[in-house]
């Protein structure tokens, strides 16, 4: 299966900015995780926090391929 090539530095501002609302989620395919994080406003924080770590630091997500442009 052939990986998603996802811009990590929009990613991460978007991430950084609206990752609350799950757009970091939506830009990655993950809809389905995109959604519960909407719906619960990041885990009140907490899965924001997580996800805005393991963005910055390109974390090797299984189905993701970091780009830079």
């Amino acid at each position: 299966m052939a990986k998603r090539k996802v811009n990590w530095i929009l990613t991460l501002i978007m991430s950084i900015l609206f990752g609350q609302l799950g757009v970091d989620r939506f830009i990655m395919g993950h809809i389905g995780l995109g959604i519960l994080k909407l719906i619960t406003l990041g885990g009140c924080g907490i899965w924001w926090i997580i996800d805005l770590i393991l963005i910055a630091t390109k974390h090797p997500f299984e189905d993701i391929e970091w780009v830079d442009k």
